[in-house]
């Protein structure tokens, strides 16, 4: 053990003990074509044991945003994992892609080897639901970088499609319609407004009851995973386009998964009503529509598809677990209107 190296902050003992602790929650989410175990200096996975014809690899990277200073207020660390996971793996979903491993990167003022594995452990739960072999990653203490109680966290995937099954939108044509699948809540985006809007202007109680949460459970919900669900319905249905639903909301998301000179019209009536939106847009002032360009509103995911297959598309999600609901649909005026 360096007692110098201690001395300016950084305990090799707590990172060793940290590794150990990991190991476990590393192991629950091996899956087929993992190689190997933690502690190379690279992560290994065997492609070529999942038989693709023509493989594209699709690589998505993110973190979690100011949520990271919800889960440090709360004392809650276990499930934030899932959200730096899940920012990653529904990006590479949203182009036809079976997420297949995901790495990890926490940098935290000082290595507390019990956070770190709580940490971890979201991060296996996120993998787990994601069947993504979880093969690597990196704690770094930083100390003077990062107070002693603060940490961030980052993440990478790599997903894996059939070059002729892609999905680029491309096929995307004016009346197709836009199925939307439940949010479990705020996800990850959105946070510096929420804060502002909690904390800084209102001061409010965490404990009070907001629809059937308390408002913290609102706060720290994990992002939810959708690739398996969606998975089922690609390998059933032929869909046109997928929009993940992060920063930006509406507006910024499902243009990118449409063509040039095309927009969409969202019927608000066929949304999920989340309390914790009018919530936040009442204690906030918030415009209603500016809603829409900052929040997902309840809806994480989109599929776009033609109208003849909806049905089918719901049926599919709602046997996995989804509520999923046709919310609106492909028009040749630019932008989105909210109806």
């Amino acid at each position: 053990m360096s007692k110098l190296y201690k001395s300016a902050g950084v305990d090799l003992e707590a990172g060793y003990e940290g590794v150990r602790l990991i190991k476990k929650h590393v192991l629950n989410t091996k899956r087929l074509g993992m190689m190997g175990g933690i502690g190379s200096f690279g992560g290994m996975f065997d492609l070529s044991i999942l038989k693709y014809k023509e493989p594209v690899l699709v690589s998505g990277t993110d973190g979690v945003g100011t949520k990271l200073m919800i889960a440090q207020l709360l004392d809650i660390h276990d499930t934030i994992g899932q959200d730096a996971v899940a920012m990653c793996v529904n990006d590479v979903l949203a182009q036809g892609a079976e997420p297949i491993f995901f790495l990890d990167y926490i940098a935290i003022g000082k290595n507390d080897p019990e956070k770190v594995a709580a940490i971890v452990k979201g991060v296996s739960d996120g993998c787990i639901k994601a069947n993504a072999a979880l093969i690597g990653g990196e704690t770094a203490e930083m100390p003077d970088m990062y107070d002693p109680d603060e940490y961030d966290i980052a993440g990478f995937t790599v997903g894996v499609v059939e070059k002729d099954k892609m999905i680029d939108g491309s096929k995307v044509s004016i009346g197709d319609v836009l199925i939307g699948i439940k949010s479990s809540g705020i996800h990850s985006n959105g946070y510096s407004l929420v804060r502002k809007i909690v904390f800084k202007d209102q001061k409010l109680n965490l404990e009070e009851q907001v629809g059937p949460k308390k408002l913290k459970e609102w706060l720290i919900e994990p992002t939810k995973i959708y690739v398996r669900s969606v998975l089922e319905v690609l390998k059933k249905v032929d869909v046109h386009a997928i929009a993940h639903i992060t920063g930006g909301g509406f507006d910024e998301n499902i243009p990118r998964a449409l063509n040039e000179k095309q927009g969409a019209t969202i019927y608000e009536n066929k949304l999920p009503k989340l309390e914790i939106f009018k919530f936040l847009e009442e204690k906030g002032n918030v415009l209603h529509r500016e809603m829409y360009n900052v929040f997902n509103m309840g809806i994480g995911m989109i599929i776009i598809a033609k109208k003849e297959n909806a049905q089918e598309i719901i049926d599919i999600l709602n046997k996995n677990s989804e509520e999923a609901f046709e919310i609106g649909v492909v028009t040749n005026k630019e932008g989105i209107e909210i109806l």
